[in-house]
């Protein structure tokens, strides 16, 4: 069981929630999920933000264990999603004088998504870039995170225990012991997916880190990280650059009838037996379409394979570089194979797309199959294969 241990005084009162099937209704979670909590106990009792719908009884439980019979004073809310804010107004009913700390975008969309909380105006906290609120021996300094990944999202910084709670930055899919020895892989499908389109905001947010002494990082989902924080602040700013993480191909295949994927499957075996480094390949008519976007963005070389379809490109393949449109795919250098019977259509669909994204260097000339492979088209996939091993 990972260690959930912040400080004497930082207790962790988040909840699992093993059961959902989709997070944001999209994003498959076979290991569940878990929304993080904290709660700062000083002379005044502060909650770092509240909890999904899904696991309020058991973040309430957790609040009262931690809470002694004292009442809670204040709420810091860095992030008003639902999986983080919906119990909001159930703590400003339950603890009347309590203040919720937050910016002025906070507070728009809090009285959007409730309504006007009870007395709001005396007890709301308006807090603005490098605003400090002081509870004892703790003082939060506040630093705005706008569109990471909505436009309200801040962190704070506990100045006495060194803590960043970062909101959903640093976070990942999974309960909180899911994937005990791999936080990368969770962690990378969750930022390209959730945050992937705001690099620009992450490397804002990353410039302003570096000059706080941190030494825990306590996120809204995933494990607390506290040993090595040079690594995980590392992969934030290599994926918000956009930068490949690793030297590889990934193959992404989108086939009707199963002659393209035959194709993309023996074009592998050529890569492979040719000394690439490292080959990646998905079915996208069938595997994880999130886990492919996150493939794309780990590899320096993307190999597009897809079948002709009414005149256009078979929909998975166009929903797969959609999404890639969507997260500001850029960097990278792409090969494309098609497949068409009597009016090849794909690669030229899919250079349409391709050239909606940034410094997209496309391999020339595109690979035509006719139905299936035969030798000329064979010759041309261990051409492109040449070409793309380092």
């Amino acid at each position: 069981m990972k260690d959930r241990t912040i400080s004497n005084d930082i207790i962790y009162i988040g909840a699992d929630d093993p059961d959902i099937d989709l997070f944001e209704s999209q994003f498959e979670v076979p290991d569940g999920m878990c929304y993080n909590s904290y709660l700062i106990k000083d002379e005044k009792y502060v909650v770092m933000d509240t909890i999904d719908e899904r696991a309020t009884d058991k973040w309430l439980d957790n609040l009262k264990n931690a809470l002694d019979g004292r009442n809670v004073d204040y709420l810091v809310v860095s992030h008003m999603e639902p999986d983080h804010a919906y119990n909001i107004d159930t703590l400003a009913k339950m603890y009347p004088e309590m203040k919720i700390i937050g910016n002025e975008k906070t507070f728009t969309l809090m009285n959007q998504f409730f309504g006007e909380i009870n007395n709001i105006e005396n007890r709301k906290v308006v807090v603005k870039e490098g605003d400090e609120v002081n509870f004892g021996k703790h003082t939060l300094k506040f630093i705005m995170a706008p569109m990471v990944h909505w436009p309200e999202v801040m962190f704070a910084y506990d100045e006495y225990d060194k803590v960043l709670f970062s909101a959903d930055g640093f976070g990942k899919f999974g309960v909180y012991d899911a994937d005990e020895d791999d936080w990368t892989c969770e962690a990378r499908r969750y930022y390209f997916n959730i945050c992937g389109k705001y690099g620009p905001q992450v490397q804002a947010i990353l410039k302003k880190a570096a000059e706080l002494d941190i030494k825990t990082i306590c996120p809204l989902h995933g494990p607390i990280l506290k040993e090595n924080l040079g690594f995980y602040i590392n992969k934030y700013d290599v994926w918000s650059k956009y930068e490949p993480e690793d030297e590889g191909i990934f193959i992404a295949c989108a086939s009707i009838h199963g002659n393209t994927k035959k194709a993309a499957l023996e074009f592998k075996e050529m890569l492979e037996k040719g000394g690439a480094k490292k080959v990646s390949f998905a079915d996208i008519t069938r595997d994880d379409m999130h886990e492919a976007v996150e493939d794309a963005f780990r590899y320096d070389t993307l190999v597009l394979f897809a079948s002709s379809y009414n005149m256009g490109v078979f929909p998975p393949m166009e929903h797969f570089l959609s999404h890639l449109v969507g997260k500001n795919y850029q960097n990278r250098k792409v090969a494309i194979v098609e497949n068409g019977s009597w009016a090849p259509s794909a690669g030229r669909c899919m250079k349409e797309l391709l050239a909606k994204m940034k410094d997209i260097e496309v391999c020339e000339p595109v690979v035509t199959i006719k139905s299936r492979l035969n030798d000329d088209s064979r010759k041309a996939l261990e051409e492109l294969a040449s070409t793309l091993i380092k």
